[in-house]
C-alpha cells in the first residue's frame, strides 16, 4: 500500500512539531520487541502448513489501481532449450506483502528486522459480520477484549489477524471497491487499536486480509503511522484466513531481505 497520498500523510503526520510530541511515545514502543525477543524459547509442534500468500499476478488488485507488477522474458541471447529467466518490474507494496517499519516513519527496513520478529502465535480475530453489514468496519480494541473473553489473552510476543472474509473479492473490483469520488471502502485496524495494542499488549505484528492496515476511506493512515512508527510490522493482503482457528497456529511472516526495502512481497505461512 503506497501512494501520493499516503505519502502526503505521513509528511503531515511526521511534521517537526508531530514528531518531536510523538517522540517519546514512538520510542518507547520500539523497545517493545527487544522485551519480546528476551522471552523463551517456545517449541512449536504443527500437523498442518497453511500458506497464507495470494499468487501474484499482473492483475492482482492495488491500492492505486494501477498495475504494480510485470513480468518479462527479456531476449538475452543464445540459451539452452527450456531455459527461462525472467525480469520482473514491481513496486514493493504489491500482492501479499510487508510494510517495513520505515514505509511509514519507523527506523528499521524489512531487512533489519531481526528473524525473531518474524514469527510468533497467531490470533485471528474475526469481524465478518461487521464487514458484511459495513464496508468501512475497522477492528477496535473492544473487538480484541471480546476475542480474549472467548480466548484468553493476547499470547505475548504474538502477532494479530484481522479476519474480514474480503479475499473472497480479490479477483473483483470490490476489493478495492472504490465509488464515484474514488473513494475506496474496505475493512482495517481502528486508529485506537495500535495504541491499545502499544501499550496494553505485547504484540510483534498485524496482518490483514484487505489492501491496507487502515480501512479504505482514510486520507491521513493513522494506524500505519502509528504501527510501523514504533518498530512494527504489518503485513496486507493476507489470505486463507478462514482456515485457521481462532487461536493455537503460529504464524511465519517470510519478509524480504532487500537491502533499504520498505516491504515487499512476502511468503506468509501458518503452522497448525
Amino acid at each position: 500500500m503506497c501512494a501520493p497520498l499516503c505519502r502526503a500523510a505521513v509528511a503531515r503526520h511526521f511534521s517537526r512539531r508531530a514528531f518531536l510530541s510523538t517522540a517519546a511515545a514512538a520510542t518507547a514502543a520500539a523497545c517493545l520487541p527487544s522485551r519480546i525477543q528476551a522471552e523463551e524459547p517456545r517449541t512449536v509442534s504443527f500437523s498442518k502448513i497453511v500458506d497464507l500468500t495470494h499468487r501474484l499476478s499482473t492483475e492482482f488488485p492495488t491500492f492505486t489501481g494501477q498495475p504494480q507488477f510485470n513480468i518479462a522474458d527479456k531476449n538475452m541471447g543464445p540459451r539452452p532449450k527450456g531455459y527461462h529467466a525472467y525480469t520482473w518490474t514491481l513496486a514493493e507494496h504489491t500482492g501479499t506483502h510487508m510494510d517495513a517499519p520505515l514505509h511509514f516513519g519507523g527506523k528499521y527496513s524489512a531487512d533489519q528486522l531481526p528473524i525473531t520478529d518474524l514469527y510468533g502465535p497467531l490470533a485471528v480475530i474475526d469481524i465478518r459480520a461487521k464487514a458484511r453489514s459495513d464496508a468501512d468496519a475497522r477492528l477496535t480494541p473492544d473487538d480484541i477484549r471480546s476475542w480474549e473473553k472467548k480466548h484468553g489473552p493476547l499470547p505475548i510476543g504474538g502477532i494479530v489477524a484481522m479476519f474480514t472474509g474480503w479475499e473472497e473479492y480479490v479477483t473483483s473490483d470490490k476489493f478495492r471497491n472504490a465509488d464515484a469520488k474514488g473513494v475506496m471502502h474496505f475493512p482495517g485496524f481502528h486508529e485506537e487499536t495500535p495504541d491499545f495494542l502499544l501499550k496494553e499488549r505485547q504484540i510483534k505484528g498485524i496482518c490483514v486480509d484487505t489492501l491496507s492496515l487502515d480501512y479504505g476511506p482514510t486520507t491521513d493512515f493513522p494506524v500505519h503511522c502509528r504501527w510501523l512508527s514504533a518498530g512494527h510490522w504489518g503485513m496486507e493482503c493476507v489470505a486463507r484466513l478462514g482456515s485457521l482457528p481462532p487461536t493455537g497456529a503460529t504464524l511465519i511472516a517470510a519478509g524480504p531481505m532487500i537491502a533499504g526495502s520498505s516491504g515487499g512481497p512476502s511468503r506468509v505461512l501458518a503452522l497448525i
